[in-house]
């Protein structure tokens, strides 16, 4: 599953227009986001096939070529690039050549990035939500403007975030991250609502 395949073009539909009324009551700008990766972890690639490629190349000398070390070291050199390859294809096995705190990282890095990028820092009143599903990683981001965290409890997004998951793991990623989405434009309209010359600023679904 990609980015650009995971909602049809009705769920798209559907999550821009519950943007658009979540907006429609509040000052404050709500971005849904989906991309394929927040990082494609090239070292996980290289390491994972070294040692895959050192257990093959071992167990094949040993079993079959005797311990000469030039057997070792063309076998070693035959597979890796093999390897290599087949982590790339498989995300589920290249998940778990990754620790949990670098995909965190870079996942909480890509949404700052993506956050700067597409001018959320920009909004008015400092209101701006952006929701990040990154597919690789199997994690949602939720990061907001100064303006509002200034005037909610930090563990706020956690429920959001936990709304998403949930939903994704039900197979219903559509009504979960609509619903965030209705979480969230509840929350701003009661601190940010809406105003006379307010305009929509921001996309209501981007997906990379």
């Amino acid at each position: 599953m990609t980015a650009k395949n995971l909602f049809s073009n009705e769920e798209k539909t559907r999550i821009e227009a519950a943007v658009k009324l979540a907006e429609s009551r509040t000052s404050g700008e709500i971005v849904p986001m989906v991309i394929d990766e927040s990082y494609d972890y090239p070292r996980a690639e290289i390491l994972g096939a070294g040692l895959f490629s050192l257990a093959a190349a071992t167990s094949l000398s040993w079993a079959f070529l005797g311990e000469s070390l030039w057997h070792f070291l063309w076998l070693f050199a035959l597979g890796y690039l093999p390897f290599k390859q087949l982590i790339r294809r498989f995300p589920a096995l290249k998940r778990r050549l990754i620790h949990p705190d670098e995909i965190s990282a870079e996942v909480k890095e890509q949404a700052i990035v993506a956050f700067l990028e597409q001018g959320l820092h920009h909004t008015r009143d400092a209101s701006g939500i952006l929701i990040l599903l990154s597919l690789f990683e199997r994690r949602v981001y939720v990061l907001a403007d100064r303006g509002i965290n200034d005037v909610v409890p930090t563990d706020t997004w956690d429920g959001i975030v936990d709304t998403i998951t949930s939903g994704i793991q039900r197979g219903e990623t559509c009504d979960a991250l609509c619903a965030a989405i209705v979480s969230c434009g509840q929350l701003l309209e009661s601190q940010f609502p809406i105003k006379s010359d307010d305009s929509d600023e921001l996309p209501n679904l981007i997906i990379g």
